[in-house]
């Protein structure tokens, strides 16, 4: 067990592991190791590289972080189960390399965990750069939390034993961090965390708003009414 930081100990005091898919991520591994490094609390970090081709892999064994790394292509799910199943903590949390946690991240975890009747959740996201285009994206993704739709880069987190239930991720092309938070959802009372946990848009500026949102939403339903996860995924990349 790899823990980064204990700083303050708190009574019950759940082990949160950090789960992180990668694909060539150089530029932002590093930057975040070193913000999770400086939060309070029991951290556990867990690196799923999908197979990166650049110096991503070695940056973070190199890290004096030491958080444990592993390799597992097969796309983010598998990633996100193969760290799943690496971990040790009572809540795992699901962090893109691009995102960034609230100082008291830790605090809002431990008292969401101790509510028994919390299977898990999110956090109140904002988007970096405080434009029109990043206020508008989270003003759409506060009005989608409200009737119970999240994604991935708003920083999921799921008590273990509830993950286990629910059998993890589905490993399919597309949709498979909507696909886990409805299951999710479905299971039991979950909390959305303050924050807020921010987050990049750099997927989404070359889109533009319109396009952004119409993929969303179109994408979306499209799978709801079952349109096949191949189908959507060869759609999504029309769109992109």
């Amino acid at each position: 067990m790899r823990c980064m930081t204990i700083r303050t100990a708190v009574t019950r005091s759940p082990l949160v592991s950090v789960l992180v898919p990668t694909l060539n991520e150089e530029r932002e591994l590093p930057s975040l190791l070193g913000h999770l490094a400086a939060l309070h609390g029991r951290w556990e970090v867990v690196i799923a590289d999908g197979g990166s081709t650049d110096a991503t892999q070695a940056l973070a064994r190199a890290h004096p972080t030491a958080p444990r790394v592993l390799e597992r292509r097969g796309g983010r799910a598998a990633q996100l189960n193969a760290a799943a199943r690496a971990a040790t903590g009572d809540v795992l949390l699901f962090l893109h390399a691009d995102s960034r946690l609230p100082v008291d991240a830790f605090a809002s975890l431990a008292e969401a965990w101790r509510a028994a009747t919390v299977v898990g959740g999110n956090f109140a996201v904002a988007f970096e750069g405080g434009g029109l285009f990043e206020r508008t994206l989270g003003a759409v993704y506060r009005v989608q939390r409200r009737h119970g739709f999240y994604y991935g880069d708003s920083s999921v987190w799921v008590r273990r034993e509830s993950f286990d239930a629910l059998g993890g991720y589905r490993e399919i092309p597309i949709m498979d961090d909507y696909d886990f938070v409805r299951r999710l959802e479905r299971s039991g009372m979950t909390r959305c965390l303050p924050g807020p946990a921010r987050t990049s848009a750099r997927r989404w500026r070359a889109m533009g708003i319109a396009r952004t949102v119409l993929a969303w939403f179109v994408i979306r339903w499209l799978y709801v009414a079952g349109a096949s996860p191949e189908r959507l995924v060869r759609l999504y990349r029309i769109v992109r």
